[in-house]
């Protein structure tokens, strides 16, 4: 049987590298939200998604969180006029990334508060076991 303290932190690990893919995914989306084609009608940066599963942890007797898969949005993407664009079709539109920075913005919040929930449960366990130790030397 496992320690359930040790299981707590074995959780919280998954989370956190659940988040920080997430946040991996975030940060790209961010840094392409102006990515065009490169041809005329070409087709610029498709914004990733990132989905997770709940996985049994058979050792732990726990469920656990898993990225399931990074995905591209299929959200239609902006046009605008531009014609001096590289990317621009014969009437001067260019296509754009479907990045909303709103709902980047809003995901990374979430993303960043819930790795450092996942993060604080980490440091208590590790502060009860070492609570835990101590009291087994006395």
């Amino acid at each position: 049987m496992i320690d359930p303290l040790q299981a707590s932190s074995r959780l919280a690990g998954a989370g956190l590298e659940a988040q920080s893919t997430r946040l991996r995914v975030i940060s790209e989306n961010i840094a392409n939200a102006q990515s065009t084609g490169k041809t005329a009608g070409s087709d610029p940066y498709a914004r990733k998604t990132i989905t997770f599963r709940s996985e049994l942890d058979r050792a732990l007797g726990a469920a656990s969180v898993q990225v399931k898969e990074v995905g591209v949005d299929q959200a239609p993407f902006k046009m605008e006029y531009d014609p001096g664009n590289p990317a621009a079709d014969e009437n001067g539109f260019v296509k754009m990334p479907n990045v909303n920075m709103l709902i980047e913005m809003a995901d990374m919040r979430e993303a960043n508060r819930s790795y450092e929930a996942n993060l604080q449960m980490m440091k208590q366990a590790r502060s009860m076991i070492s609570g835990l130790i101590d009291l087994l030397r006395a």
